[in-house]
């Protein structure tokens, strides 16, 4: 257990390092920080040179891995760190600077158990990508295979283990002080930053996503998912196939090559609404460097260790609230979100309605170009406040990749009109699963169900009340009543009931 006295050195490092880049100040101007918490910060910046414009992204980088990885995080809330802050924080992508190949060599071998030579017959020392948790180099297989190999950074578990440690424990400090952190949930926060590293950090299970992933997208042919070499994938090395296609970021090479961009930003825009409604098991990392235009209009995606999922009935309530604004449906938005217990019961349904409306309305027609997203996030967040509604974590991996996708979409295709890309298949998923159809669907797959269990029931029914044995049925009993009594009376009763006893015992010897 680390002492409270690391934790607060680290936090004053880290705080003066934030404090130096300007990353401290938006938090610090909030109207709604806590008064005890502005006084840290103040503290943290107390004689440091802050510039005017803030670098949240430098910042993050400065303080290493975890905290880069942290501030991808971050820049998926807007609500907790400000539209400008969460801007800056997309910057953090690719951001770390490449590990020597001889190190990464050590760890293949060492992950493998063999020499490298069994299973590669070249690998390129220079990465091709290089990251926070991991980088990545091109290989050849035995068998003449082309893959790509993704090595897991020396040293990474455990610094993202002792960053993590502190940030719940600054996080425990900081909630109870109320106001709006504590309504923003800063631990729920970070157990969830914490389960999406958890999971980046497993190689073998970034593998099974993707190989899930695949299977669940045969539906949708434009979008690839490259395969997974087993044979050469462990805890800490990833090895898929090759990708050959030009990065969605890379407009120009994509006009050059013939690539027909709006139909891009349609093909990603629509697999990634099957992958989250219709199948409730989404990529949600899908930045611009994870995706690559395939000949035929096709999009590939790597990097599977982020994903997300939604049970049904969170798809359903999504279906419903994303076609309720398509729409122009705000009241069944808002009584979505009563019956998700999104917003507390002693608000007003109808109010709410109104308050999304006025959030929906400007927006409603208008190509995302056109539109003011960061007047949108702000009316959003504003209704949060407004109606008490606490962070969801299980939405946020949805919220980030929403966000994600309509900037690489726009950047494809700045006039598409996300609401009317997404209408047609929401409005097919909407008819398969909720209509009258699938209620009756459901409604007799769950009687058959039921009728299955019966035999099993009425077996355990019979072991709770087992048919009465060899033994003759007890007679009638009078009912007598019970003296309470206590003290001394309860061995005068005691006794006379022994002496009872033994009468009769003598009287059943002797025939009587």
């Amino acid at each position: 257990m680390t002492s409270p006295l690391v934790h607060t050195w680290r936090l004053l490092k880290w705080g003066r390092t934030l404090a130096r880049h300007g990353a401290l100040s938006g938090l610090e101007r909030d109207l709604n920080t806590p008064p005890r918490l502005r006084r840290l910060l103040r503290v943290a910046r107390f004689g440091a040179r802050v510039p005017q414009v803030p670098r949240y992204a430098d910042a993050f980088e400065a303080l290493g891995p975890a905290a880069i990885k942290f501030g991808q995080t971050l820049a998926t809330r807007p609500d907790l760190v400000g539209d400008a802050a969460a801007t800056d924080l997309l910057r953090l992508q690719d951001a770390v600077p490449p590990v020597p190949f001889e190190t990464i060599e050590r760890t293949m071998r060492a992950s493998f158990g063999r020499p490298l030579d069994t299973l590669f017959t070249e690998i390129d020392p220079v990465p091709v990508g290089a990251a926070s948790i991991a980088q990545v180099h091109r290989a050849t297989t035995i068998d003449g295979r082309r893959v790509a190999v993704k090595v897991l950074r020396p040293g990474v578990e455990d610094d993202f283990a002792r960053a993590i440690e502190t940030y719940e424990w600054a996080a425990a400090q900081i909630e109870p002080m109320g106001g709006e952190i504590a309504r923003l949930q800063p631990r729920l926060v970070i157990e969830t930053f914490k389960r999406w590293t958890a999971r980046e950090l497993n190689f073998t299970r970034e593998a099974a996503s993707a190989s899930e992933l695949a299977e669940t997208m045969t539906s949708e042919p434009d979008f690839f998912v490259p395969a997974v070499d087993w044979a050469r994938t462990t805890g800490k090395v990833l090895t898929i196939e090759w990708i050959d296609g030009i990065k969605l970021s890379d407009r120009t090479a994509l006009r050059a090559a013939g690539y027909d961009l709006p139909e891009l930003a349609r093909v990603l825009v629509h697999a990634f609404l099957r992958q989250a409604i219709a199948d409730g098991f989404f990529h949600a990392d899908l930045h611009q460097g994870n995706l690559f235009a395939l000949p035929g209009n096709r999009v590939a995606a790597i990097d599977f260790g982020i994903m997300g999922r939604i049970d049904r009935r969170a798809r359903a309530w999504l279906a419903e609230i994303l076609y309720g604004l398509i729409t122009g449906n705000y009241r069944r938005v808002a009584e979505i979100h009563f019956e998700a217990q999104y917003v507390p019961a002693h608000h007003s349904v109808e109010e709410f309605a109104t308050a999304l409306r006025a959030v929906g309305e400007p927006m409603r027609g208008l190509p995302v170009k056109d539109m003011s997203i960061g007047m949108m996030l702000d009316g959003l967040f504003g209704i949060t406040r407004d109606f008490d509604m606490v962070t969801q974590p299980h939405l946020l991996l949805l919220q980030k990749t929403m966000v994600m996708v309509e900037g690489v979409a726009t950047g494809l295709d700045p006039d598409i009109n996300l609401w009317v890309t997404a209408a047609p298949l929401v409005e097919d998923w909407i008819r398969t699963e909720l209509g009258p159809e699938a209620a009756i669907a459901d409604r007799l797959v769950a009687d058959v169900r039921t009728l299955a269990r019966l035999p099993e029931l009425v077996r355990r029914i019979e072991a709770r009340f087992p048919a009465p044995g060899g033994a003759p049925p007890r007679p009638p009993l009078r009912e007598i009543e019970r003296v309470r009594v206590g003290g001394g009376w309860r061995y005068a009763v005691a006794g006379a009931i022994g002496v009872l006893a033994g009468i009769a015992g003598m009287m059943l010897a002797n025939g009587w």
